[in-house]
């Protein structure tokens, strides 16, 4: 692909901005009660991977760089979290695609991660 100048060129942030688009459309479905509960928190989960993946690319030092793709990676965590509790709460009738999209990401973040440590 040639190289990477901007943050919408890496496969990672794309994959997170698409985990963010389907968060946001599966929340808008959650009961009114939970507007500033698991919909507040489920938003900002997504947001933070495909955010910190942007910021991340913009830091010049290796381990900065380092620090936000990880930062992504926890709130992915978090974000898997949630998808669970919703499915339980029968919130969501499958959290199969939410699942399966932040699978991808998660994978994706890992070879982010992998190949910037390789630049040390």
């Amino acid at each position: 692909m040639g190289e990477i100048l901007h943050f919408r060129q890496l496969e990672a942030w794309q994959e997170a901005h698409k985990l963010v688009l389907m968060v946001y459309q599966v929340t808008k479905e959650f009961p009114a009660d939970e507007r500033f509960g698991l919909v507040t928190q489920m938003r900002r989960a997504a947001v933070s991977i495909a955010a910190n993946i942007a910021e991340g690319f913009k830091r010049r030092g290796i381990g900065d760089k380092i620090r936000f793709y990880n930062t992504s990676e926890g709130s992915l965590e978090e974000l898997k979290y949630f998808s669970i509790l919703c499915q339980d709460l029968r919130y969501l009738p499958s959290n199969e695609n939410m699942m399966t999209q932040s699978d991808t990401v998660g994978r994706l973040l890992n070879g982010l991660i992998t190949s910037t440590e390789r630049r040390r």
